[in-house]
């Protein structure tokens, strides 16, 4: 598609041309242009710049007079496919109980995972195809998606398939991730597996097929002291150095057991959670490349504490924003909100937020060449939000969907 954007009240994330990351001071800013234009040809940003320089041609217009224009946002962290719900774990949260508790009892993403076991790839794919058109209303272009639900090879593989048939369908551009160690599943406790053995066997089952069939391009696991401990990362960290897959990982949730040390020291491409944070962890991501990727919804959903962005901005450390979308403790992908919560609950400024939840999540997937900035030549993926006073305020009213319009590699939605 072909179009030009004219009379844009501001056009934001508007970096540097080149910039991979922002962190530190940087992260501060989110620049714009005031009274601007944008064209897009062949789903590409062309040019952009002042009213005072659009050029005359014949290109379709869209006048965005009192709208404001940013790139989509870019979800780093997500489980977006999955069978069912599991608002009666929300209820038992209510009453006490905690989510280990919910897991021991059989619940939690054991719970999921039966589910997934009784769904068809295509009954998977209409469920999260469903929660995807939502995301995308509101602004997001970009998703990592996880496996993970499956505990067995046959159903992470389904998972994963099914990821795969919806990236075709859809102007989303869809990043598959596969979550080789998320449960131990009963069934491997009764085979007499540990945590460590049972992720090898994972690996060891499922990455030959992964890699002929093209069906993930990063390697993660939950590294926690009840879930999967240095022994299992250790084999992650293997296979990804075998495969080539980088790794993504999940850490520091509940307790610090060192898995952000190895991971880091492993060159992860992003450790995410982060709620519990030590002094040590703090050192091992201090001024590095590994991106520590915070999820609020998960948080609030959960009672837990927020990650530390303060510090970890201080920390001279890379940080993104995502959602954790899944069905036990973040059901919800609306990246508006979790912008307005990482500025409420984590103290970030709204410009370091929305900085955090574009450009610094494209850099948590390897695609801030493409992705989360203004820039000649990246994708065309916009939003243009409805007429309110200032992209801040996109931090500040929560509740609302404040985006008019998604466009997608040149496509509206």
């Amino acid at each position: 598609m072909n179009l030009k954007l004219i009379n844009i009240k501001s056009l934001g994330g508007v970096h540097k041309e080149g910039t991979k990351w922002l962190r530190g001071a940087d992260l501060a800013h989110f620049p714009t242009i005031e009274n601007a234009y944008l064209i897009i040809k062949e789903g590409k940003i062309s040019s952009f710049g002042p009213m005072s320089n659009c050029p005359q041609d014949e290109l379709p217009i869209q006048n965005c007079s009192g709208q404001h224009v940013m790139p989509a946002f870019v979800d780093s962290h997500s489980h977006l496919v999955y069978a069912g719900t599991r608002e009666e774990e929300f209820n038992l949260r209510l009453q006490g109980a905690s989510y280990e508790e919910i897991a021991a009892a059989g619940g939690g993403i054991l719970n999921s995972a039966k589910k997934v076991g009784q769904a068809s790839i295509k009954e998977l794919v209409i469920q999260a195809d469903y929660r995807l058109q939502n995301l995308m209303r509101y602004g997001t272009g970009t998703v990592e998606v996880k496996s993970g639900y499956g505990l067995d090879p046959d159903n992470e593989l389904k998972i994963l398939r099914a990821i795969k048939s919806l990236n075709v369908q859809t102007n989303a551009t869809i990043i598959p991730t596969f979550l080789a160690a998320h449960a131990m599943p009963n069934w491997a406790k009764e085979q007499g597996m540990n945590d460590a053995s049972y992720t090898k066997f994972m690996l060891d089952r499922c990455l030959p097929i992964i890699m002929k069939e093209g069906l993930a391009q990063y390697l993660d696991g939950f590294v926690e002291r009840d879930y999967f401990k240095l022994d299992a990362l250790q084999y992650i960290i293997d296979a990804s150095a075998s495969s080539g897959l980088p790794l993504k990982i999940h850490v520091n949730q509940f307790y610090d057991i060192g898995g952000i040390e190895m991971a880091v020291a492993a060159q992860a491409l992003s450790v995410d959670h982060l709620e519990v944070m030590t002094p040590k962890a703090m050192k091992a991501l201090h001024g590095g490349n590994t991106i520590a990727t915070l999820l609020p919804s998960c948080s609030y959903f959960l009672g837990i504490p927020y990650g530390p962005a303060r510090d970890l901005i201080e920390n001279d450390t890379i940080v993104s924003l995502a959602t954790d979308y899944n069905p036990g403790s973040s059901p919800g992908g609306n990246m508006q909100l979790i912008c307005n919560m990482a500025c409420a609950k984590m103290k970030m400024t709204p410009e370091e937020a929305l900085n955090a939840a574009t450009l610094n999540g494209a850099a948590a997937l390897n695609l801030s060449d493409r992705k989360g900035s203004i820039a000649v030549g990246k994708d065309a993926d916009l939003l243009i939000t409805k007429a309110i006073p200032s992209l801040e305020y996109l931090c500040y009213d929560f509740g609302t969907n404040h985006i008019q319009t998604t466009i997608l590699d040149g496509h509206t939605q």
